[in-house]
């Protein structure tokens, strides 16, 4: 990789948890890359770009940061779209997914997806990856080949990622995975941390753990997994409070909450990212606000599901920072992600403005890999991660408002396909809106999903 100068029309180098409308956006940013992929100096308000800089027309943020990403779920796009049904109906056409994808077939799959991602002006995803051996549970040769197989497919699409490998033991509270969900138990939490403690990271990938949920992790082996990443400094995100029939559940075989069981057991705290987390009692928000839990939030997937709105308000003002995922990837957009998150909390409260357009791009951007355990990017300074997108402020969704509401434009207008640049490490991985690296991606998408149906 050699150094390289952009030139930003306009960029949001920061966006900050309560700027106001118009505030924070800059023109004629030039920004200056190392060869190690680090930003060394920002400059503001060149009027045109310097001789040999990129130029970046519309308006630059920090890369955006999918906090939460179940890679294979795209394969089911549009097919789980059609007829009525529950999460659980829907549980088990995914399932029907998982049990043909093979290291070869998920890592064609991920790389198309994550190259999607790309295009969508997403630097970095936390990928819970849970789908680790054969049919039936048999072991590969290599027990992470799977894995492996997503850490690959992120490096070819150009984007950073976190693999969190998840712990899946159990069906349910006392019962044994069911067949289908052989292929994600390691039988044990200390056999899942022996074949997890395999994995390292690499300059685009970082390891970090996930508990599924509750129901698939038995009490009283949550805490191997905590102390795991304990002793990585890593981060543990966990599927909560997804359902009520989870709630229930736990109650029923516990009489706690799900919150309430993992807190007793060492799960929460400032490196652990609570998913979802629909179902919330009073003490479970002030449980994740009291120990600086985060909280990602993933409505399109939430609303595709009926799963329902989650109290973010709450639990952001609880002390909970809050990051965003396309999860299921219903659709993969962070910019519709963000707008949902404040139109769910207008269409619930009837009442508007509980977060700026910034506060929105923050969880978008800075938290968000914050959440991932990328605590240099999310923001365009020296010293910081060279990963940034760019949206036109010319499609027809965008044109009109002034390049000083940028923000508010991105949020509230724009869309993954407004997305013209994505530079990640320096590196120029979209370039006027083709991904440089997978040519044709709608092609490598229809080509993986074709196949895995058969």
């Amino acid at each position: 990789m050699t150094a390289q100068t952009y030139w930003a029309e306009h960029a949001l180098p920061a966006p900050g948890p309560g700027t106001g409308p118009g505030s924070g956006v800059e023109a004629g940013v030039v920004v200056e890359t190392a060869a190690d992929g680090r930003i060394t100096a920002v400059t503001t308000g060149v009027a045109a770009p310097p001789t040999g800089a990129v130029t970046l027309r519309g308006l630059t943020l920090p890369g955006l940061a999918n906090a939460h990403s179940h890679a294979f779920h795209r394969a089911l796009r549009g097919t789980v779209q059609v007829g009525s049904g529950t999460f659980w109906t829907w549980r088990d056409v995914m399932y029907q997914v998982a049990a043909r994808l093979t290291p070869d077939t998920y890592f064609a799959l991920a790389r198309a997806v994550y190259a999607e991602m790309a295009l969508a002006g997403i630097t970095c995803v936390g990928e819970f990856h849970y789908l680790h051996h054969a049919p039936g549970g048999t072991r590969y040769a290599d027990p992470n080949a799977m894995g492996e197989a997503l850490i690959a497919a992120a490096a070819e699409a150009g984007i950073r990622i976190t693999l969190l490998d998840t712990a899946y033991l159990s069906a349910g509270f006392g019962e044994p995975p069911t067949e289908p969900q052989l292929r994600f138990s390691d039988g044990t939490a200390d056999a899942w941390a022996e074949r997890a403690g395999a994995l390292t990271d690499r300059p685009h990938a970082r390891i970090g753990a996930a508990v599924h949920s509750v129901r698939a992790v038995p009490a009283d082996q949550l805490a191997t997994v905590a102390r795991w990443t304990a002793a990585r400094s890593a981060p543990l995100h966990v599927h909560l409070s997804e359902q009520t029939a989870e709630n229930d559940a736990c109650l029923a075989a516990h009489g706690r909450t799900p919150t309430r069981l993992l807190a007793d057991h060492g799960v929460l705290g400032p490196r652990t990212t609570a998913v979802h987390a629909t179902h919330l009692t009073d003490e479970d928000i002030r449980l994740l606000g009291e120990s600086g839990t985060g909280v990602c939030m993933c409505p399109t997937t939430e609303r595709d599901l009926a799963d329902g709105i989650g109290p973010a308000v709450r639990v952001q003002a609880a002390g909970s920072p809050l990051s965003l995922g396309s999860d299921s990837h219903a659709v993969i957009d962070l910019f519709e992600e963000a707008r949902a998150m404040e139109l769910d909390e207008r269409l619930r409260t009837r009442t508007r403005g509980h977060w700026t357009a910034a506060q929105l791009l923050r969880a978008a951007t800075a938290d968000g890999h914050a959440a991932l355990g990328w605590d240099a990017a999310g923001r365009i300074e020296p010293g910081a991660l060279a990963d940034f997108t760019t949206i036109g402020l010319d499609s027809v969704r965008t044109a009109g408002p002034p390049p000083r509401l940028g923000a508010e434009t991105a949020v509230f207008a724009a869309t993954g396909a407004d997305v013209r640049h994505t530079v990640v490490g320096g590196r120029h991985i979209v370039r006027d809106g083709r991904h440089q690296l997978v040519p044709d991606v709608p092609r490598a998408l229809s080509e993986t999903i074709d196949a895995l149906r058969g």
